[in-house]
């Protein structure tokens, strides 16, 4: 299943050579490049980062640098990470709310 129809963001200018990242996004397969942060490789696949905890409205993050704490995401096991500032990892499994997930 691919999620890139409804993605926040779009590569627009990509220099080749960045290795894939395979990830998983709320269960399903997907692929980020190399040196994405989380952010990226999240909202390269879809339109939300998580659902905001007190209104359930989707979030994609604010600043995009760290300073406002709108960018949390969860993992599949609950850890909670900075989107903005943690890169991609191989395997990460990552958990947006969206769909009940």
């Amino acid at each position: 299943m691919t999620m890139t129809a409804h993605a926040l963001l779009h590569r627009v200018a990509e220099k080749s050579g960045r290795e894939a990242v395979p990830f998983t996004l709320d269960g399903a397969p997907a692929s980020a490049l190399a040196g994405d942060t989380v952010l990226t490789a999240v909202l390269t696949q879809c339109d939300q980062l998580r659902r905001n905890e007190f209104s359930g409205l989707p979030r994609a993050g604010f600043c995009m640098m760290g300073a406002c704490q709108d960018c949390w995401i969860a993992t599949d096991e609950g850890e909670r990470l900075r989107a903005c500032s943690t890169f991609i990892a191989p395997g990460m499994a990552l958990v947006t709310g969206k769909n009940g997930a």
